[in-house]
């Protein structure tokens, strides 16, 4: 802080976050040099004000069939600029201009999942994250692409093919499954005897 004139009893502290309890000393100093510090003033809190720090790590994807599940970071408490924070969401189909808008009224939430049977698989989503308090709407993270969850595998592997190996073992084959939005990321394969 900058030294203050002698003559001047009051000062005006600048800079200091929303909603955050402070307490304030002074110390007197001359030629040569400064004294020991006053007695802490009484914690005084600092008024509230919109949140400006959007959410970090905004991601998802997974979850069942039909549905859209979205992630973030939440936003620590020193940050959260007053009462009634939480979170809002907003989603859309990549390519679309109609943004869908969801609220979170929760400090500790990170995580939301939109239910839509319309929602095919593995359909890509421009998604956002914002930050509300009882002072007004924030600021919104950028714009990230999440993926909608998957079904099971639509297409069956061919070309199957079996080779006696020895009188205890036989060796299959077959095709894999090439990823597609239909298939989805093909985590194994199970070898069945009809």
């Amino acid at each position: 802080p900058e030294v203050i004139n002698g003559r001047t009893h009051t000062a005006t502290v600048v800079d200091l976050s929303p909603w955050v309890e402070y307490e304030f000393r002074v110390v007197a100093s001359n030629s040569v040099g400064i004294g020991e510090p006053s007695r802490p003033s009484a914690l005084l809190k600092t008024k509230a004000a919109v949140p400006v720090v959007a959410p970090t790590n905004v991601s998802g994807g997974g979850g069942s069939r039909s549905e859209l599940v979205i992630t973030w970071e939440p936003v620590p408490e020193e940050l959260q600029n007053g009462e009634g924070f939480g979170y809002i969401i907003m989603f859309r189909p990549l390519g679309s201009t109609t943004w869908t808008k969801a609220v979170v009224a929760s400090v500790e939430a990170n995580k939301y999942v939109y239910r839509n049977e319309s929602i095919t698989p593995l359909s890509p989503f421009e998604v956002k994250v914002g930050v509300y308090n009882k002072e007004g709407e924030g600021t919104l993270s950028s714009i990230s692409i999440v993926y909608s969850g998957e079904d099971e595998p639509q297409i069956a592997p061919t070309g199957a093919s079996a080779t006696s190996v020895s009188a205890a073992e036989v060796e299959v084959s077959w095709q894999p499954i090439a990823w597609n939005r239909h298939t989805g990321r093909v985590l194994g394969y199970e070898v069945r005897q009809p």
